[in-house]
């Protein structure tokens, strides 16, 4: 009995999660393969900060355009994806409005900030003044202008991104009339979040590796589970998409009604660090609410905290 079941059973079932495993890498490469973009080696590369303003926006139009039709990343076209991007910095009573289209791309944000003058007073040395919260630096100060009553124009301000965090930018618009005697009039603007999410990507590791990293990481964000959800599927679900991590464990363990559940998820940034959980929730039955942690672990603070509050939001919400 003991014989069969070490050379029979346990063969059978190694050779069971074996095949999961492959399915899992299978799966990834094949995704990879159709988001893979095709580029000559011979293009040119695009550096956004030495490109004229007209030629910058043509060259970004049309390399946003090609990612979304490799990656399919987003059913929205035209001006309805546009007016997903666009944040309100200044209330439509103030002298000067401002509204701003965020673009961000792998390793920088481009900001394109709409100033609308709504006095008749020309409005001299007006100026944008930005500063940034987190891993985020203004590569170079938008210069001054002079805007005439009642018109309008697009102040562009470009953001380095270093490293994964949510991260703000927050400023004021500086102006000079002739009503007010040169005083210098400030308009404050309203806080522009910068997403994790946006350089977060889902990735595959192996069993092995993955129990090495979470002993290795010191970073610890561990999570009280409060949701409105009565399916433990449906929460892992919802957290997999808000996140946009990878579940590690095969679907086959996560099959049959036993009121708990447990999963591993993990992501890569752009920049290379990496991000683990592990889901444990139970159910005592399908009226009661869930309950269980969530624990983020990664090798600095900064991605950590950052899952947690995105998972956070997802269960408020």
């Amino acid at each position: 009995m003991l014989t069969d079941t070490y050379t029979h059973l346990s063969r059978q079932s190694f050779s069971i999660y074996l095949a999961q495993q492959q399915a899992i890498i299978r799966g990834l490469m094949k995704n990879e393969e159709e988001n893979a973009l095709s580029q000559n080696v011979d293009d040119l590369p695009i550096i956004r900060q030495l490109l004229g303003r007209n030629r910058l926006q043509a060259d970004l139009d049309l390399e946003e355009e090609e990612m979304d039709l490799a990656t399919g990343a987003s059913e929205l076209t035209g001006s309805l994806q546009e007016l997903t991007k666009v944040v309100q910095l200044t209330g439509f009573s103030d002298p000067v409005y401002a509204e701003a289209f965020v673009d961000v791309h792998q390793y920088d944000i481009t900001l394109n900030v709409t100033v609308i003058n709504q006095t008749p007073d020309t409005l001299r040395q007006l100026s944008l003044e930005l500063a940034t919260l987190g891993d985020l630096k203004l590569v170079e100060r938008p210069s001054s202008h002079s805007l005439g009553p009642y018109a309008k124009m697009t102040i562009v301000a470009h953001i380095k991104v270093s490293s994964t965090e949510n991260g703000a930018i927050f400023g004021s618009l500086v102006y000079e009339t002739s009503a007010a005697g040169g005083r210098e009039n400030v308009v404050v603007l309203n806080e522009i979040k910068v997403d994790i999410i946006e350089y977060i990507e889902p990735a595959y590791t192996d069993e092995t590796k993955f129990r090495q990293m979470w002993q290795a990481f010191e970073w610890e964000n561990k999570l009280t589970v409060h949701t409105n959800q009565r399916n433990l599927r449906d929460f892992l679900k919802l957290i997999v998409t808000s996140t946009k991590m990878n579940c590690l464990t095969p679907a086959t363990a996560l099959e049959g009604e036993c009121g708990f559940l447990a999963a591993n998820l993990y992501a890569r940034s752009i920049f290379g660090e990496d991000a683990l959980a592990n889901i444990c929730i139970e159910q005592v039955d399908p009226a009661s609410p869930i309950t269980g942690h969530i624990r983020i672990r990664s090798k600095t603070q900064g991605i950590a905290i950052s899952l947690g509050e995105k998972i956070q939001q997802e269960q408020k919400g």
